[in-house]
């Protein structure tokens, strides 16, 4: 499998648009990260976007996410893996990806509103529409998965 074009390379100021919006999402959303990780493998995994199921899934990993919930994320409404709040967000984010089946349901909403503040659901909202548009981004132009490494962060003493 070989990328169609680097688009970061060809447009850089829309790239850096989209990093922009990314940025929010990881450092002033007030979303705890693990969640959104949570988010970003599901919505990709919807979305069949092998290069961010493969990112998004080594992100998580190297956040402290354990395989079972990994491996269980596809079925998250028949496991017991899950809280109350991370259902509740991989349900919206599942409504809002999917968005041209059933507009959001009212059901999906309110459940949300019980888990998360009004700003919450707003940033809940950009950080499903942002892997929606990286997933477009990667399908459109075939980036190629598997040869992404997360970052990973020296701890105090040295110790990753």
């Amino acid at each position: 499998m070989q990328a169609r074009l680097e688009a970061h390379k060809v447009s850089p100021a829309a790239y850096q648009a989209m990093i922009g919006l990314e940025m929010f999402v990881r450092k002033q959303s007030k979303l705890e990260p693990a969640l959104i990780e949570l988010i970003k493998v599901r919505v990709s995994q919807i979305n069949g976007c092998s290069y961010c199921i493969d990112m998004h899934s080594k992100d998580a990993r190297a956040g402290g996410e354990t395989e079972q919930r990994l491996y269980a994320l596809s079925a998250w409404e028949e496991t017991p893996f899950f809280t109350d709040r991370e259902r509740a967000a991989l349900a919206l984010a599942e409504a809002i990806t999917l968005v041209s089946e059933d507009h959001v349901p009212d059901s999906v909403y309110e459940k949300a509103k019980e888990s998360f503040s009004e700003e919450e659901l707003v940033n809940l909202t950009l950080a499903v529409i942002t892997i929606n548009g990286w997933n477009r981004l990667a399908i459109t132009f075939r980036m190629v998965p598997g040869e992404y490494q997360p970052v990973t962060h020296k701890a105090e003493g040295g110790k990753a």
